[in-house]
């Protein structure tokens, strides 16, 4: 143990890990690149979605029923299944880590959308407001907290599954562990699993402190609640 936590100590002192195409910032700014465009994918496609259903209240156990499922799919499998249909390049990755994505954030916007009190919603209606008037001034704030803790957990997925992209000859720093194993260097496989818990832990607190930021804690706690209510419901709908 002590020879491994040496090697990782002198793999990450070494300046020529840090420098060129291969060094950890290049790796790193590769890795943001593809999580932060499969994060916005996924927001563009499972929010509309989550909205909708949240809105009407139709269709909604389905929805979630569907979510959960999704969660089975192997990612790895995904990869190789678009790779066959478009090749090598950025799309197969994108497409598995959008797949991958969206349960968490349909299923959490729903949840808050529920959420709203009905007498509330009621009164909005009440007071001549259109349907998306309701959603943007009423329902989105109140299903704010459970929509942004979707989207933190959906990103975190995102960034520890990313390193697949090493598997179609892209970069990041799945690279480390890919271009590690092939070499059967057990130093640079850990050095790039650990960067990417790093990197994974700085996504969870960035976007945690976002959260507490906008949102309140009697909100969130409130939120919080009416989705363990919202997964039940799935299961039993």
């Amino acid at each position: 143990m002590f020879e491994v936590i040496t090697s990782l100590i002198e793999w990450f002192a070494d300046p020529v890990n840090w420098q060129g195409p291969n060094g950890i910032p290049t790796r790193v700014l590769e890795h943001s690149y593809y999580s932060v465009l499969a994060i916005v994918l996924a927001v563009a496609i499972a929010q509309p979605v989550g909205i909708l259903i949240g809105h009407t209240g139709r269709g909604g156990a389905l929805a979630i029923n569907l979510s959960n499922a999704a969660r089975a799919v192997p990612t790895f499998g995904v990869i190789l299944l678009t790779f066959l249909v478009a090749g090598i390049g950025l799309a197969p990755v994108l497409v598995a880590l959008v797949v991958l994505a969206i349960p968490s954030m349909v299923t959490n916007t729903y949840a808050g959308f529920r959420a709203v009190d009905r007498d509330v919603r009621d009164s909005a209606v009440g007071m001549g407001m259109t349907g998306w008037q309701v959603v943007r001034r009423v329902e989105i704030p109140v299903a704010m907290p459970l929509i942004m803790a979707g989207v933190r957990i959906s990103a975190v997925q995102i960034v520890a599954t990313a390193t697949f992209a090493a598997v179609v000859s892209l970069g990041g720093l799945g690279r480390y562990i890919i271009d590690g194993l092939a070499q059967q260097d057990l130093t640079q496989v850990l050095a790039g699993a650990i960067l990417v818990a790093a990197l994974s832990l700085l996504t969870e607190l960035g976007l945690s402190r976002l959260q507490r930021v906008v949102v309140s804690n009697g909100l969130q706690e409130e939120s919080e609640e009416a989705s363990m209510e919202t997964r039940l419901e799935g299961t039993t709908g």
